[in-house]
C-alpha cells in the first residue's frame, strides 16, 4: 500500500473528492488479490476534476494516451472519448515508476454523491482514503461482468456477510 500512500497525500492536500474502486478497494475490504492500478471515480465537475488532475501532475503523472491531462477537466472531451474511442478510464503513469498507475474513470458506473456520501474512509499509514462501501463497489464489478471482477463479487460479498452477522 505504501505506493499508493503519496497519492493519496496528494489528493487529500488539494481537497479533491474521489473514491477508490477496482482491485485496490477489494483489498481494502479484506480480499488479498493482486493488483497493479488505482482506480479512482473523482468529482467530474470541471473545477473539481481540474483540481484532480493537478494533483496528480504534481507528483509526476501523465497520460498514458497522447493528450494533455487537462483535457480530462472537459465533459465533452470525455464524451467524445467514450463514444469515439470507448474508453471507460483515463490513465494515468507514472514515468519515473512503472508500478503506479491511477485510472479515473471517465463518468461515474455510480451516481458520484451516492458513492461519495456511502463511502469509507480507511487509514493507510500517514494518510487516509475513501473507498467505495462494498455495496457499491460490488455493484461496479457485477457491472464490469469480467471474470476476474465476478470472482472479487464473490469474495466481497462472504466478506459482507461475515461482517453483517457479527462474531460468533
Amino acid at each position: 500500500m505504501a505506493i499508493f500512500e503519496p497519492i493519496f497525500a496528494a489528493l487529500n492536500e488539494a481537497q479533491v473528492r474521489y473514491v477508490v474502486v477496482g482491485g485496490l478497494a477489494t483489498v481494502l475490504h479484506g480480499h488479498a488479490r493482486l493488483t497493479v492500478d488505482l482506480d479512482l471515480v473523482v468529482d467530474l465537475a470541471s473545477a473539481e476534476a481540474e483540481r484532480a488532475i493537478a494533483a496528480l501532475t504534481a507528483i509526476g503523472f501523465v497520460p498514458r494516451l497522447p493528450v494533455d491531462a487537462r483535457e480530462f477537466a472537459n465533459a465533452e472531451t470525455r464524451a467524445r472519448w467514450q463514444r469515439e474511442e470507448y474508453m471507460q478510464v483515463f490513465p494515468l503513469i507514472d514515468p519515473r515508476d512503472p508500478l503506479r498507475q491511477v485510472d479515473l474513470f471517465v463518468e461515474a458506473p455510480i451516481e458520484f454523491e451516492s458513492l461519495w456520501t456511502r463511502a469509507e474512509m480507511v487509514p493507510l499509514g500517514a494518510t487516509t482514503a475513501r473507498i467505495a462501501c462494498i455495496d457499491d463497489l460490488i455493484a461496479m464489478k457485477r457491472l464490469a461482468g469480467r471474470a476476474k471482477d465476478l470472482a472479487d463479487v464473490e469474495a466481497l460479498e462472504a466478506i459482507r456477510n461475515e461482517t453483517r452477522s457479527g462474531p460468533r
